[in-house]
């Protein structure tokens, strides 16, 4: 089989499930395992490099606004590599090419590739993608494997903080505007022993602003930029922390652990724990305060 992956989390997955062999395309994003980067690039941004958080913010919303696409798919690659399996989402246009440009490609080039189209919303339906990717790969043993581990690992976490105070967490998903958590991250907070403040599970982030922010009364604040890891993350939190002189305001690994729906989530799960129960046990990992 021989497998393109227009999405980083998909990557994560086949690799993790086993079928990282068959991978021949991926994205520019795809950096984790490091040996996705050997593959071929199929689509890269349209965004320019070097931009601030309110500069993407302002890009990425002019370029929507005007019917625009944020990601450049090479269809020349797509043709050359001949794939029998495109893996592409349907979650969200700002995060990876959209499966209506990638039907419209293939068709556009003759290709049969079969498309595969995740569009989780929660941690379940994360677990979904690992199993969905096992049965299209002939991987179902290890991808169950993979689930059974992480679902393990998950109700470990959730030993450790039963009975303890739950903490009010604030989670910003995007510093300039802010932008309060959506999809999984709510639950992951819930997971991990806190209560959020603000965002609603299973849906989409939105912006919200600064005095709402505030006004939702967090105990600790975790800075989560979609797309940033936790150095950039660490320097974004530093520019919010004004806002909250009197709050824990911690940095995480956004990119690796909250943003992509893969099994890194779990890693997620576990750094916020040890940041909201700093006696249960738990280590940090990718977490800083700021």
């Amino acid at each position: 089989m021989r497998i393109v992956s227009l999405i980083p989390s998909a990557t994560e997955i086949l690799f993790a499930v086993g079928a990282g062999d068959e991978v021949v395309g991926v994205t520019f994003e795809c950096d984790h395992p490091p040996v996705a980067r050997e593959r071929r690039v199929v689509s890269t941004s349209a965004m320019p490099e070097g931009l601030t958080p309110g500069e993407i913010d302002a890009f990425v919303a002019a370029a929507m606004s005007a019917g625009e696409d944020l990601y450049r798919l090479d269809a020349g690659a797509l043709a050359d590599l001949d794939a029998d399996l495109v893996v592409t989402q349907d979650l969200c246009a700002v995060c990876a090419v959209d499966v209506d440009t990638v039907d419209g490609a293939l068709e556009h080039l003759g290709c049969r590739a079969d498309v595969a189209t995740l569009d989780p919303h929660t941690l379940a339906d994360v677990l979904a993608s690992v199993t969905e990717i096992g049965r299209l790969t002939g991987r179902e043993r290890q991808a169950a494997d993979l689930v059974a581990s992480l679902e393990a690992r998950l109700a470990a976490v959730e030993a450790r903080v039963a009975g303890r105070e739950r903490p009010r967490v604030l989670v910003l998903e995007w510093t300039d505007p802010p932008f309060t958590p959506g999809h999984w991250i709510p639950e992951m907070v819930v997971r991990a022993g806190g209560e959020p403040t603000l965002g609603t599970a299973g849906a989409r982030s939105g912006r919200t602003t600064w005095e709402e922010a505030r006004a939702s009364a967090p105990d600790v604040v975790v800075v989560a930029p979609c797309g940033f890891g936790l150095d950039a993350s660490a320097d974004l939190a530093a520019g919010v922390r004004h806002h909250f002189p009197d709050v824990p305001v911690w940095a995480v690994d956004a990119d690796g652990q909250f943003a992509r729906p893969g099994p890194r989530l779990v890693d997620g799960v576990e750094a916020l724990a040890a940041v909201l129960h700093p006696d249960a046990g738990l280590t940090p990992g990718a977490a800083r305060e700021v």
